[in-house]
Parts: C-alpha cells; sequence; structure tokens
C-alpha cells in the first residue's frame, strides 16, 4: 500500500496547493469553533496547552479555537461563516451546513459514539418492543432521534408505533424525572444520570450502531484546500491525542474533565462509551471503509425522511457526499459534504 498510498496522496496535495495558490487570498489566520463533549475536549486542552498554536507556528499561519456552551450554535456560526472550521456529527455536517449550502470536509474523524448515547424506559426489565404506543422524549432531529429510528427498525418497528415529544438537552432529565415521562433518549453525561436513576431499563444504545454516530472536525472546503491549515489541526490532534493516552496522560484527561463540569472518573467513564482514534491510522482506515458508505446511506434516508436536506430535495441523493478516492454517494452535481484522508494518512505516515 505504501508507495501507490503515498505517491496519490502526494498527487492529491499538490492539486490542493495548486488550487489554494489559485483560488484563495492571502489569508493566515483562520477560527475554529468547538462544544462540550467528551470527544471534542482535546480541543480546549490543545487550545490552553499550546498545541495549536505551536503547530500553527509551524506553518506559518495563526488559529483561533473557540470555546461555544451550545452545540447547535457553534455549527450555525461556522454556517454563516463566522468560522472556517467547527465540532459536529456526521449527520449534522449533512443536514446543517451541507444542506445549507455551505461546501464541507470532514477534516479530521476522531471517534464515533460507542454507548455514549442510548434509550432508556422507565420500569425494570423493559425492552425495546415496549415503547410501542408511548411518548418518547429527545432532541427532535438531532443523533438521538436517529438512534430511536435505527432501534426501531432492528425491531420491526417505526416511528409510527410512538410518539417523539422534542424536549431540549438541558431539560431532558429533569423531564425524566416526572411521572408524565416515560422513556427517553439522550448523550452523556445526561444518559449516565438518567440511568443512575432507580427501576429504569437502558434498552439499546450506540455500541449496537458502531460506528455510525462519528464525531468530527468539519472545515470548509475553501480552507480544507490550504495545506498548512490541515497539516497544523492534524498535527495538534495526534499530539494531544498521544498525550492523553500516555503514561502520563491523566494530568491532560483531569483538566478536559473539569472543563467538562466531571471529574477523572467521570471523564474515563464517558470515553469508555467512545471508540476514540487516538493514532491516525485507525481513523485513516474508518473513512476508507465500506461501513461508511452504509452508514451515510442510513444517515441520508433518515435525513430525507424528515425533511432535514433543505426544501426541494427530491430525494436521499440530493446532496453528494464524497468518499476518500472520489466516489461520490448521490449527487455529482451538488456535493456538499466531503471526508479526506489525506491529512490523517499522512499523519499516519510521520510526514507532517
Amino acid at each position: 500500500m505504501a508507495n501507490l498510498s503515498n505517491r496519490w496522496i502526494g498527487a492529491l496535495l499538490a492539486a490542493a496547493l495548486t488550487v489554494f495558490s489559485a483560488t484563495a487570498s492571502a489569508k493566515d489566520d483562520y477560527r475554529i469553533a468547538w462544544s462540550i463533549y467528551v470527544g471534542w475536549m482535546p480541543w480546549g486542552y490543545a487550545q490552553d496547552a499550546g498545541i495549536v498554536d505551536r503547530w500553527a507556528e509551524k506553518y506559518g499561519i495563526t488559529i483561533e479555537v473557540v470555546q461555544f456552551n451550545d452545540y447547535i450554535e457553534s455549527i450555525n456560526q461556522y454556517t454563516a461563516g463566522a468560522f472556517d472550521g467547527c465540532t459536529m456529527t456526521n449527520m449534522d455536517a449533512l443536514t446543517i451546513p451541507a444542506a445549507g449550502g455551505v461546501d464541507s470536509t470532514a477534516l479530521i474523524v476522531g471517534d464515533f459514539s460507542n454507548g455514549n448515547d442510548g434509550i432508556v424506559l422507565k420500569g425494570a426489565g423493559k425492552s425495546l418492543a415496549d415503547l410501542r404506543g408511548q411518548d418518547v422524549n429527545l432532541v427532535e432531529l438531532s443523533v438521538s432521534h436517529y438512534l430511536l429510528a435505527r432501534a426501531l427498525a432492528s425491531v420491526d418497528m417505526t416511528e409510527r408505533d410512538l410518539t417523539v415529544v422534542n424536549t431540549s438537552d438541558a431539560d431532558i432529565v429533569a423531564a425524566f424525572s416526572t411521572d408524565d415521562v416515560t422513556a427517553a433518549v439522550t448523550w452523556n453525561p445526561l444518559l449516565a444520570e438518567i440511568t443512575s436513576l432507580p427501576d429504569v431499563s437502558p434498552v439499546f444504545d450506540s455500541s449496537q450502531i458502531p460506528g455510525e454516530i462519528i464525531d468530527m472536525l468539519v472545515v470548509s472546503t475553501e480552507a480544507a484546500a490550504d495545506p498548512r491549515l490541515g497539516k497544523a489541526l492534524v498535527g495538534a490532534w495526534y499530539e494531544t491525542m498521544a498525550t492523553m493516552s500516555s503514561e502520563g496522560g491523566d494530568g491532560a484527561k483531569t483538566q478536559m474533565a473539569e472543563a467538562s463540569g466531571t471529574d477523572l472518573a467521570g471523564y474515563e467513564a464517558q470515553l469508555a462509551a467512545t471508540q476514540m482514534f487516538y493514532t491516525p491510522q485507525p481513523a485513516v482506515e474508518f473513512v476508507r471503509s465500506d461501513a461508511l458508505r452504509e452508514t451515510m446511506a442510513n444517515v441520508t434516508a433518515f435525513s430525507f425522511e424528515h425533511g432535514l436536506l433543505g426544501e426541494g430535495a427530491p430525494d436521499a441523493g440530493y446532496i453528494g457526499i464524497e468518499l476518500p478516492g472520489g466516489e461520490v454517494l448521490g449527487s455529482t452535481t451538488n456535493v456538499k459534504l466531503r471526508f479526506t484522508d489525506i491529512y490523517m494518512s499522512l499523519a499516519a505516515d510521520g510526514e507532517l
């Protein structure tokens, strides 16, 4: 693989440099937005520890990493052009910036949820089938909604068999504590709070659809064409991953835990339900896999069925999704979401 892969990556980088030189203005300052979540806490640490600045300086640019307390607002700000990149899930990348016409590239695939998202019912010994006829509280049109749809499909049920009740993430724990709410879908640390309550039954979680709720750093495709930014961000990310996974990594993880409102044990519990890609090669293999193609097919189908691909979208393939190597899922004339392994491959080969 090495020689052919390196030649291919080299050709793509040369093309990116040509595009960047021909189309980009002399932009040297970039802004990245991130929000509180187990898989994105490393960005806050990397900024505070000077890792981002060090890698940006290496490539002659500046990168400002800005924390948002509201996840959706961070994506909206990116979509509006206030930021060059933002942390988000694969589904939200499709249904917010891509559906809004912003050509975006998943530069870093950092992890996927492997139990961090789940469905809980009140009462002992419950199963998914017990959702029939119930109200189910969740953040509507979020990855929680997607998880519910995938869970129902596994037992030959659909959303027509129940009623979805839109509930903000800030309210869902309190809502579940009331007598009126009997079922909820949410993510950690909220999920952990709910499952710790007496007499409840976790009936499904994201470990049963591994690799489908993906946490990424997405940048505008124009910004991704600047190899200085791609190399700096990927370099900073994997230096931080190496710090976290080292013998002395507890100090870094403790800082991340405190910034997210928990302690080291709580953060470690969230990490245990997250498939982190601490080194680049597994991330490269993941984005090149057939599983990603299948996942995005599921995501586009759900998004189309729920009207999330934009007004007038005629079918689930309305927005083209480009995979590493150039294959496009859906429309080849309306590609708005791209997965790349270029910079992660450079990191895997030690060429940053």
